[in-house]
């Protein structure tokens, strides 16, 4: 079993090194046209970016901020593709604890706008989204809705679950720019089979219905 497991190593070393050695061969081969050409876009992803990275900041990405109603959540979800909403009440403790990590998050990740919602302000959306435990971390992606995160089931099935976690989570549903690994958690950590994505067509609207997963009261 040694000598298989030193075989395969050697072999993953010899692959490594020829795709080296072929990407050294591609840059002696270039021309100063090839590497101008590279320049010219990565100088035109860099102003594009920037371009973006201006525009999500004129929209209020970056800051972990409040909606006062079910109109300003539907604006907020015109306004912005990708939106990340903390669905709380200010008697559950457990919603400061999202407070804590999206207020980490939002300045981290531009692409997704990060907001909160008291559910006692939002009956018609407490109904529509099928809100039954606190808190609701509702997620839509390009307009679309994927996913609801009840409770800290999925984060670890603790309180004490680290932002890691939770950017983890949020990067699974691709709203947010993240591609690490689910970092490590405690004996009842969440499990990939639990991960919760909706496959939607449906574009949110104020009068549109939106998918429901299993209830739960709170």
């Amino acid at each position: 079993m040694a000598q298989n497991a030193e075989e395969h190593i050697l072999r993953a070393v010899g692959i490594l090194e020829e795709q080296v050695d072929a990407q050294l061969k591609k840059f002696e081969n270039m021309d100063e046209d090839d590497f101008h050409a590279i320049q010219k876009k990565r100088l035109e992803d860099l102003k594009k970016g920037h371009k973006l990275r201006k525009e999500w900041m004129e929209l209020g990405h970056g800051e972990y901020s409040e909606v006062a109603n079910e109109r300003e959540f539907f604006d907020e979800c015109k306004k912005s593709k990708n939106v990340v909403c903390h669905f709380y009440r200010e008697s559950t403790f457990r919603c400061k604890i999202v407070d804590k990590h999206f207020q980490i998050l939002a300045p981290k990740h531009l692409e997704a706008k990060f907001i909160k919602l008291n559910v006692e302000k939002c009956p018609f959306l407490v109904e529509r989204l099928n809100i039954r435990i606190l808190p609701t971390i509702y997620v839509a992606v390009n307009n679309k809705s994927v996913c609801h995160i009840r409770g800290f089931t999925e984060l670890g099935n603790t309180d004490e679950f680290s932002t890691e976690m939770l950017e983890w989570r949020l990067g699974q549903t691709k709203v947010i720019n993240y591609d690490g690994e689910m970092p490590i958690a405690g004996p009842g950590g969440p499990s990939r089979n639990k991960i919760n994505v909706i496959k939607s067509t449906k574009t949110i609207r104020q009068n549109s219905d939106e998918e429901s997963d299993e209830e739960d009261d709170w």
